[in-house]
């Protein structure tokens, strides 16, 4: 099969995305040096609207629309998308056909002074535009006060370090791919504090017939991180959940089992649903929707109502 000699990448035009549409291209030219990647640099409906928290903007897709149109008309032949923004229907025609290795997965509590989140002073101001972090915080923290934080990822730091805030909750992935830093930092890891479903991790979105790109661009996927990722997509299919919710999961895989949490909490933290499954790695999204189903079932459901009520 004849290879491409040139591929366009669509991708937002955030300082996070052209690093990882840049890190992707410089992948493949080291592959293949005689190949030319060009980037398409696109606008989405996320990033216009910077005034309202994500939650009320409603919808699923926000920042991956736009960039999916520039595929299917032919203006770019693949797209690089943050994993936790991919809602996961994809339009007819697409698949997710590489999923590279995984960036770290967790976030970042990021405060100016040496404080962190459980040491913070009470009536503190923390800042995140994720109602997943808001409800895992006041679950921690009820005397806090979470306020709302768009913008891109070195704007929201420089929010933090111009004392807007007292600290600040984004992904730790985003902050190691641009370098970023604040004056103290702590991970927030299970099973105190739960990610995304698939944060940190890549994903390379194109035509299902371009079968020529599943050859020239397999050696980037990575069989522990897509495992991981199917199961977190099924669990978050199993909830009819979008990533602007209050929803949480995070599956590792060791040996031969893998291993999956899943989260629902109520935009407070006040309800909050914690359930854990193992199976095998190549029944994940099964094993994903199967939480799903438990949590639900545990009251998930009247939790999500609510929410998209």
């Amino acid at each position: 099969m004849n290879s491409p000699s040139k591929l366009t990448i669509a991708t937002r035009k955030s300082k996070l995305a052209l690093w990882q549409a840049e890190h992707i291209s410089s992948l493949l030219t080291s592959r293949y040096p005689g190949l030319q990647v060009d980037l398409l640099k696109i606008t989405t409906q996320g990033d216009k609207i910077l005034d309202v928290p994500l939650a009320k903007v409603g919808g699923k897709g926000l920042f991956v629309k736009e960039i999916e149109e520039a595929l299917m008309d032919g203006r770019a032949d693949i797209a690089v998308h943050s994993m936790k923004d991919v809602p996961t229907a994809l339009p007819e025609g697409m698949k997710l056909g590489i999923i590279p290795e995984r960036e770290q997965w967790f976030d970042l509590f990021l405060a100016n002074e040496d404080f962190d989140l459980m040491t913070l002073p009470e009536g503190a101001v923390i800042g995140t535009s994720s109602l997943r972090r808001q409800s895992q915080i006041l679950h921690l923290r009820p005397d806090l006060k979470v306020e709302s934080l768009r913008g891109n990822l070195d704007t929201r730091v420089g929010k933090l370090t111009q004392g807007m805030f007292d600290a600040i909750v984004v992904a730790a992935a985003g902050m190691r791919r641009l370098g970023l830093s604040a004056p103290y930092e702590q991970g927030l890891v299970p099973p105190r504090f739960f990610p995304a479903v698939a944060q940190g991790a890549l994903g390379i979105e194109y035509s299902a017939e371009r079968t020529d790109l599943d050859e020239l661009l397999g050696f980037m996927d990575h069989a522990h991180t897509r495992f991981c990722v199917m199961a977190e997509r099924g669990f978050l299919t199993g909830l009819d959940g979008g990533c602007q919710v209050p929803i949480a999961a995070h599956a590792r895989v060791n040996g031969n089992s893998l291993y999956l949490d899943g989260l629902v909490a109520d935009e407070l933290g006040e309800r909050y649903i914690l359930r854990h499954r193992t199976g095998k790695p190549k029944d994940a999204f099964s094993l994903g929707e199967d939480l799903a189903v438990e949590v639900l079932d545990a009251g998930g459901r009247e939790i999500l109502q609510e929410i998209y009520d």
